[in-house]
């Protein structure tokens, strides 16, 4: 044994050749910590002294290579300022490229996913053979920074400027076929011939049979490109990733500059310009926000986890309505191979749930995602029917029939008696009360909401409502079927509206008074859209479609009258009294036109302007930071409340609901880290400051103010 670690080891065969083995013990992953990357520096230097090797293979004991850096430490990291980031990356620079600088060949046996810093430490290896199952990438511009242990430096040297710039730029993990195509590893080979296959190249190196020098200067000298050649590669580049990252998103277009800087540079000077530029993007409140949303979702994915463990795998589901919700449910379900029946009481509605299906597997054809033989079998997981007939051997099923608790209950009634009494059955209802639907029910036990949000392909969010009697083993088994459909399931308790759409409407709130201060509706979108908002608030309720919006709205002002119900017509109750009901019917704040595609294209309507006098009581003179806090603090505040209510568990869940679910600003981190950064004492000024103007709906709650005097946070700061 050349070493022995907590994380590291270094053995060595009767050939000379050595194995660097990273295994991280009890952790289901191998992640460069700080004290992993200590121990790598010991280890090198172990390896320098040891005479007679005659190579090195980088491998991994776990199912994955290593997954990056330890993102839990980032924010301690972060804290310690950019003299600190930038000295932490020279010395782990200084470790890659002594690794680099071996006097014997080097090889990374890439036998899983190699992200970030366990990518770069294959590409400080000579020669990179991967399994054909495994995965490459730096991800870091998703976290708001820029690969920081060579990622900048070695690829574009490796696979070519153009390529490492898509790699970078687009955080993208990257099969093994595509990283064989563009030069990022030198050989694919099954699993279980890796070993062997690092072997064998070492063995060549060593005859002479591959340049292990002349792999070393070409990643150790300036880039190959002269100056056209760079203007094509970096300058052209800029512009379209800028224009795809968006301005609140500097980290990919960082990127490109950092490995433009570097290009003419020598491995060092060249390091040390992605060294700064780290640092300088680390201590951006995006970084910030984009690793603790990394984290989150990580708390949230595990503890989805631990209730999916308890639960058998479902095997058979079936839905209750088959339209556009129900094809989508069935579908998402199919595709992920859960076997499904798809039920309605008309055929021409199980005809346009399965033409919804074969859209959306048609359009994985056309992205080159599926072949017409894998749509096929999956689209075969889809038993349309009109009866009952089937569904003694359904262990969940799914009632997304209209959004009508009469209706809701009379289905959800009927289709109990048609199943055994182990069957989980779930609502897939927006707003109405699950204690309140679970009344028509005789095992009310056996039931809870599964709340799906459109269209299901694309929203990865699934709340799953547990109601008053709900058994925690029908809350598992819905989250595991949540899990096994590729959607991130998030529990939260019942009350109108549940979490996410509780939260939505006191924003659309504040948008009425807005309005009816005389507030351009096109200018609210405009100024929330800058925010950070995929679409500002006017055309968000085009797209749900005013119907809806009307009726959840009447929820939530019964649910909470004191804050939620209004006198008067508001801006969205007199687009529906209109017959304006969004892209549903081509017309509601905006009107709508199809596109060369055939997608709705918004355009200013003059009619809408004329309809919303009627609502209009003023001419208020706001700025844009002034429309941002009317939109921000009932939104803000009412996550509070659910957090306090006990609605939902924890701020993790909180915000990474509101992300997932409505398109929460991702770089602002979610409603609670939105307030944290303001800190609770000046968005509780605020709050006060227009809730004496607005009234309730802005006022801070009793332990919020609490929190303001403590100088407390959601967020502990290592979070």
């Amino acid at each position: 044994m050349i070493y022995q670690g907590s994380a590291i080891t270094v053995s060595r065969d009767e050939d000379g050749i050595a194995t660097l083995t990273f295994d991280a013990g009890e952790a289901s992953v191998n992640t460069l910590s700080s004290a992993t990357i200590q121990e790598l520096g010991d280890a090198v230097a172990a390896l320098r002294n040891t005479s007679g090797l005659q190579g090195l293979i980088l491998a991994s004991a776990k199912e994955a290579f290593i997954v990056g850096a330890d993102i839990t430490e980032f924010h301690g990291l972060f804290d310690k300022g950019e003299e600190y980031l930038v000295d932490m990356n020279l010395r782990v620079h200084d470790i890659f490229n002594a690794v680099e600088d071996l006097p014997f060949p080097t090889v990374a046996a890439i036998n899983g996913l190699a992200l970030g810093g366990g990518c770069e430490i294959t590409l400080a290896a000579d020669f990179r053979i991967m399994a054909d199952t495994a995965k490459i990438g730096l991800p870091e511009t998703q976290l708001g920074i820029v690969p920081g242990w060579g990622g900048c430096v070695r690829l574009p040297r490796l696979i070519g400027a153009d390529n490492a710039v898509e790699w970078i730029a687009g955080g993208t993990q990257n099969r093994a076929d595509a990283a064989l195509a563009v030069g990022a590893v030198d050989s694919v080979v099954p699993a279980d011939a890796l070993a062997s296959a690092a072997r064998t190249l070492l063995e060549r190196a060593n005859a002479g049979e591959l340049d292990t020098v002349a792999r070393r200067a070409e990643k150790t000298g300036p880039l190959k490109l002269n100056a056209s050649e760079q203007m094509l590669a970096f300058e052209t580049a800029k512009g379209y990733v800028a224009g795809k990252a968006g301005p609140h998103y500097p980290a990919p277009v960082e990127a490109i500059t950092v490995i433009r800087k570097g290009a003419g540079e020598t491995r060092e000077r060249a390091q040390r310009i992605e060294a700064e530029a780290f640092a300088r993007l680390a201590l951006t409140d995006v970084a910030f926000n984009l690793v603790g949303l990394f984290m989150s979702d990580q708390a949230v994915k595990k503890k989805a986890g631990a209730y999916a463990r308890q639960a058998d795998r479902i095997a058979q589901a079936a839905v209750l309505g088959a339209g556009i919700m129900g094809g989508g449910i069935a579908y998402q379900s199919a595709s992920k191979g859960t076997p499904i029946l798809m039920k309605d009481i008309q055929a021409d509605a199980v005809e346009l749930g399965l033409k919804e299906a074969r859209k959306l597997f048609g359009k994985q054809i056309e992205r080159n995602k599926l072949t017409v033989e894998q749509m096929a079998e999956r689209l075969s997981n889809i038993r349309p029917t009109l009866s009952y007939g089937d569904f003694d051997g359904v262990d969940l099923v799914v009632e997304a029939v209209v959004e009508n608790p009469k209706v809701k209950g009379g289905v959800l009634a009927e289709v109990e008696a048609e199943v055994s009494e182990d069957t989980i059955v779930a609502s897939n209802t927006s707003t109405i009360s699950i204690s309140r639907l679970a009344e028509h029910l005789k095992r009310p036990e056996q039931f809870c909401g599964m709340h799906f949000f459109n269209p299901v392909h694309r929203m990865p969010l699934v709340e799953v409502i547990r109601g008053e009697k709900t058994a925690d083993a029908a809350v598992a088994a819905t989250v595991a079927y949540a899990q096994a459909m590729g959607k991130t399931p998030i529990v939260v308790n019942d009350c109108p509206g549940f979490l996410v759409n509780r939260v939505l409407f006191p924003y659309f709130g504040g948008f009425s008074l807005l309005v009816e201060q005389g507030v351009d509706f096109q200018r609210i979108d405009k100024v929330m859209e800058t925010f950070g908002w995929p679409m500002g608030p006017a055309y968000l309720l085009d797209v749900v479609g005013m119907d809806t919006a009307v009726h959840a709205q009447a929820v939530m002002a019964e649910g909470f009258p004191e804050r939620m119900a209004r006198e008067g017509k508001t801006a969205i109750e007199l687009m529906f009294d209109n017959d304006r009901l969004g892209q549903k019917n081509a017309k509601g704040f905006y009107a709508y036109e199809e596109d060369k595609k055939g997608k709705p294209k918004k355009v200013s309507d003059d009619t809408a302007y004329t309809l919303l006098e009627e609502v209009i009581r003023g001419q208020a003179e706001l700025s844009d930071d002034d429309i941002i806090a009317r939109m921000m603090v009932p939104l803000c505040l009412e996550t509070v409340r659910c957090l306090e209510d006990g609605i939902v568990a924890t701020p993790a869940e909180a915000d990474m609901a509101l992300i997932y679910g409505i398109g929460f600003p991702p770089f602002r981190g979610g409603a609670l880290r939105y307030v944290d950064a303001k800190g609770a004492a000046e968005f509780v000024k605020l709050a006060d400051s227009l809730a004496d103007e607005l009234g309730p709906l802005y006022a801070p709650t009793e332990k919020l103010r609490q929190m303001a005097r403590d100088n407390a946070r959601f967020y502990d700061a290592a979070e």
